[in-house]
C-alpha cells in the first residue's frame, strides 16, 4: 500500500499523522473526492472510525484510514468522548473549549483527570470484513485556562505532567511521540510492517 485516503478534513489531523506515518505511504485527504461528511452514528469510536473510513473507501476507491478520537474527563463520565469536536452548541475549538472549562468550573485539579483517545480504522476497500483497529490513550488533566499556541482542539487545556505544560506548549515532534494518535499509529506501523 503506496497511498491512502483519510477520512478527514481536518488539515491539522492530516499534518499529524502523515508526519507519524512518514514517508512510507502518502495519505490523501477524502476533501479532495467528496466535501461530505457521513453522519457519525456510531456510539464509540470504534464503530465511528469503520463508518468514516468505509465512506472515504467508497468516495475513493483507495485503502482508508480513519481516525475517530477524542477526549474523555473523568470528572464529566467520560463525556465530551465521541461529541468532543461537537460538544458546545457554538461549535468549534474556541467554543468547545470554553464549554469545557465552564462545565469544570470549582473542580479541583484532583478531579480533573483526562484522556485522549484516538482510535484508527484501517480499511483495504469499502467492503472489508477485518478492519484494522488501533487505540492509544494519552492521559492528563484539564488545566483551568489555555495554555500555549500549537496542535488543536482541546491541546491548550490538556495538561502533561511529564512535560510539565499543555499539549499546545510541546514541540510538535514531542507531542508526536507522547500522543494518543501517535500511540495508536505506532500500533498501525507495526501491524503493516512499517
Amino acid at each position: 500500500m503506496k497511498e491512502l485516503v483519510l477520512a478527514s478534513h481536518n488539515t491539522g489531523k492530516l499534518r499529524e499523522l502523515q508526519a507519524l506515518l512518514g514517508d512510507a505511504v502518502v495519505i490523501r485527504s477524502v476533501s479532495e473526492f467528496t466535501e461530505v461528511e457521513p453522519e457519525e452514528t456510531g456510539l464509540t469510536f470504534i464503530e465511528n472510525a469503520i463508518l468514516k473510513a468505509r465512506y472515504a473507501c467508497q468516495v475513493s476507491g483507495l485503502p482508508a484510514l480513519a481516525d475517530d478520537s477524542g477526549l474523555t474527563v473523568d470528572y464529566l463520565k467520560g463525556a465530551p468522548g465521541i461529541y468532543s469536536a461537537r460538544y458546545s452548541a457554538i461549535g468549534g475549538d474556541a467554543g468547545n473549549n470554553q464549554k469545557l472549562l465552564n462545565t469544570l468550573q470549582g473542580v479541583p485539579d484532583a478531579q480533573r483527570g483526562a484522556q485522549f483517545i484516538c482510535v484508527l480504522a484501517l480499511l483495504q476497500h469499502a467492503n472489508d470484513p477485518l478492519p484494522i483497529i488501533c487505540e492509544g490513550r494519552w492521559h492528563g488533566r484539564i488545566l483551568h485556562a489555555p495554555a500555549g499556541e500549537h496542535g488543536f482542539g482541546y491541546d491548550p487545556l490538556f495538561y502533561v505532567a511529564e512535560q510539565d505544560c499543555s499539549s499546545a506548549q510541546l514541540p510538535s515532534a514531542i507531542k508526536n511521540q507522547l500522543s494518543h494518535r501517535a500511540r495508536a499509529m505506532q500500533l498501525l506501523k507495526q501491524q503493516l510492517s512499517l
